[in-house]
Formats: C-alpha cells, structure tokens, sequence
C-alpha cells in the first residue's frame, strides 16, 4: 500500500514504498531513481543488471551503499568486498572506489554532504 501525505512546498512527501519495487532493472543497462536530494545529501536508488559497474572514481563526500538485491562487488581504495543483499558498506569521502555486478543487484546510495 503506497500512502501519500504532502507537508508543504518545499518539504518531502511522506510515502511508504517497496524499496526492491521503486526501480526496476533494465537489460544491460543501470538505472537510477533519486527519492531525497536536499542541501544536506541525497537518497538514490540503483539497479544494476548483470556485469554493469561503476568505473573506479571518488566522491567529494561520505556515501552509505545498502544492497536491496542481488549481489555486488565493490571495491574500496584497492580492497574488494562481496556485499548481499541485506548488507551495506561505508565509502569515504575522497577514497577510490567502484561497484560491479556478481548478480543483478539493486542498492540503496546515500550521500552526506558536508
């Protein structure tokens, strides 16, 4: 049940959602959907299919990456991690780090400015 309550113009709307539902995956593609972008951070919600990544980069800001399905490889200045679903990782602010796709996975990215 999708429930909807708008607080104001420039406040959030107040949903409850099925998070492994909000995206769906698209054959050899990645496909996004931004649910927060404030001052403060943004919320985006990935889904990766099979073999798609991410190159290695860095992000001027911390990230918090939840896996909602699926499994992902992610590597983390040089070290990888094999995260399922139901896992979730810290990347820091600055460090090198890229994601590829074991299975096709979807995951959650949250990004705190500062």
């Amino acid at each position: 049940m999708n429930k909807k309550e708008k607080a104001g113009k420039d406040k959030l709307t107040l949903q409850t959602m099925p998070i492994k539902e909000a995206v769906n995956y698209q054959e050899a593609s990645i496909v996004s959907k931004t649910l927060i972008d404030k001052k403060a951070g943004t919320v985006t919600l990935f889904a990766f299919d099979k073999h798609q990544g991410l190159s290695e980069h860095t992000a001027p800001y911390d990230a918090l990456v939840q896996i909602v399905d699926g499994e992902a490889e992610i590597t983390i200045s040089g070290r990888k991690y094999l995260l399922k679903e139901g896992e979730a990782i810290i990347m820091p602010a600055g460090e090198p780090h890229s994601l590829k796709a074991v299975t096709r996975f979807k995951m959650l990215l949250t990004m705190i400015h500062s």
